[in-house]
């Protein structure tokens, strides 16, 4: 029964303590991210219970509900309405230049307690905070939303290079080609966007600076003896030009005068920060860029079965807690560098131990109506979107509940990105050239060294090793039926 987006937002919104507690809402593929005034006021209990959401992630100030592909693009527009249109609005926030801003963006904020001149206690901010998950949920605010692009692009990009191989409408290539290249040609402007938003600069601002990274005049300049080129630095040096233009501009909005802000401040952040960009990000970064394509090169050319396994095994845990998408700049990096990311395959192989392992339980209560009836449902209604690379209902639904089937499940997906690494040591790249979907809705997405057919079969060998030794572990050590009967014995 399809989800009603409307009643589940209405649902969620009091539960994580109303619109005055909710300070800014975003959604990536499968999740609503939440960053909230006050955490302690999420009734977590009431949360999990609500029909339609698969598992939550709550961490410091930050709280993702997940609810699955699609549905959670429609809860995420009907929740800011909601919590927009609750917010009292006494008065018009501006922004420092003047301009009202986006009310969607700002109005649960500004009546949040900060603005209320209420602070959070110490205690509360400080609880589970650490520098490490700020930096990584930070980094996520700033790519996440760059991925429904990054996957329709590279899509089209696969698209066209098939028809190219082929030799199939010749006239309509070319236009497809600039279609699917255009945003990876400017993405940084977009980074450099999103960073000054989300570490509370004026974000065109942000975007200005970060476009000096890929503008062609650039090449006219020479730092530390060397003529820089356009792009030099990628992602990475639009971050880091957006961090400079932000702590430029906070600089300068405390120190010139009222009158002279709106032209002085603008001038001051675009110039300091685009010298700084031209004379030290860009050199810094485009070694640093270089730097992670030749060590995710030599990590699989080198050791690739023992990275494959290392990095498939890991990953689930990486996506229970959140953390997958601090991953999204490195894999971006070698999109711009290479053409393909070679990590993302390997990771994919996570996804398919968890499929393994969910059939595994399916089969083994197969037998026993009364104890395994509901659980097979929703293994039943969550197994296509696991196939399709999105496991956040098999984690939270089946695997994660259960206890030692997750631990099965890692060991499935070690053992595929273990396949996917020793064919990488014999020379055989495989590789997405985009990021976002995995599973099966990753073989559009596939570029390799040696061809498209070399390239899908190594990618298929990988999932099917994925697959059998996650349901094997599970079926064989998985303790389904305990886990099980211990689980509904909780719960009862």
């Amino acid at each position: 029964m399809p989800i009603d987006a409307s009643s589940t937002a209405a649902a969620i919104l009091p539960i994580v303590g109303g619109p005055a507690n909710v300070t800014s809402v975003a959604h990536c593929m499968t999740r609503l991210r939440l960053r909230l005034a006050d955490p302690s006021l999420v009734d977590r209990e009431a949360l999990r219970a609500l029909p339609g959401v698969l598992g939550i992630v709550a961490d410091d100030d930050t709280c993702q509900v997940v609810l699955g592909p699609g549905v959670v693009t429609r809860v995420t527009a009907e929740f800011e309405r909601l919590a927009t249109s609750q917010v009292p609005t006494a008065q018009e926030p501006t922004t420092p230049d003047g301009a009202a801003p986006d009310r969607a963006a700002v109005a649960p904020a500004a009546q949040g307690p900060a603005a209320q001149g209420v602070e959070p206690p110490p205690a509360r901010k400080a609880r589970g905070a650490t520098p490490l998950k700020a930096v990584l949920r930070r980094l996520a605010a700033v790519f996440v939303p760059l991925i429904p692009a990054l996957i329709g692009c590279g899509i089209l990009a696969g698209l066209n290079g098939l028809l190219v191989n082929t030799g199939l409408l010749p006239g309509l290539t070319p236009a497809l080609a600039a279609v699917a290249a255009a945003f990876m040609a400017l993405i940084a402007v977009f980074v450099g966007h999103n960073t000054a938003k989300e570490f509370g600069g004026t974000p065109v601002l942000g975007g200005a600076v970060a476009a000096i990274v890929v503008y062609p005049g650039v090449a006219k300049v020479t730092a530390f003896g060397v003529t820089l080129s356009p792009g030099q630095g990628g992602v990475l040096g639009a971050l880091a030009a957006a961090l400079l233009a932000t702590y430029v501009e906070k600089t300068c909005r405390g120190r010139v005068p009222e009158t002279l802000d709106v032209l002085l401040t603008p001038a001051l952040t675009v110039l300091v920060a685009g010298l700084g960009t031209l004379y030290g990000i860009m050199y810094a970064a485009g070694a640093v860029s270089t730097a992670i394509g030749t060590a995710a090169n030599w990590l699989l050319a080198t050791t690739g079965a023992f990275a494959g396994l290392v990095l498939g095994g890991l990953f689930l845990p990486l996506v229970m807690l959140g953390l997958h998408q601090a991953l999204i700049p490195i894999h971006t990096t070698l999109i711009e560098q290479q053409g393909y990311t070679v990590l993302l395959p390997v990771l994919a192989m996570a996804g398919a131990g968890q499929v393994g392992a969910a059939v595994a339980v399916y089969v083994r209560l197969r037998h026993d109506v009364s104890l395994g009836a509901s659980l097979r449902t929703t293994i039943r209604s969550a197994l296509p979107a696991g196939l399709l690379g999105v496991g956040e209902p098999l984690i939270y639904g089946v695997s994660l509940p259960l206890g030692r089937p997750f631990l099965t499940a890692c060991t499935g997906g070690a053992a595929g990105g273990a396949f996917v690494g020793f064919f990488a040591m014999l020379g055989d790249k495989v590789g997405a050239s985009a990021i976002g979907p995995s599973g099966w809705a990753l073989f559009p997405l596939l570029a390799g060294n040696h061809g498209p057919g070399t390239t899908a079969a190594i990618y298929a060998g990988g999932l099917a090793t994925g697959y059998a030794v996650g349901f094997a572990a599970t079926y064989v050590f998985g303790g389904v039926t305990a886990a099980v009967a211990a689980q509904r014995a909780h719960s009862s």
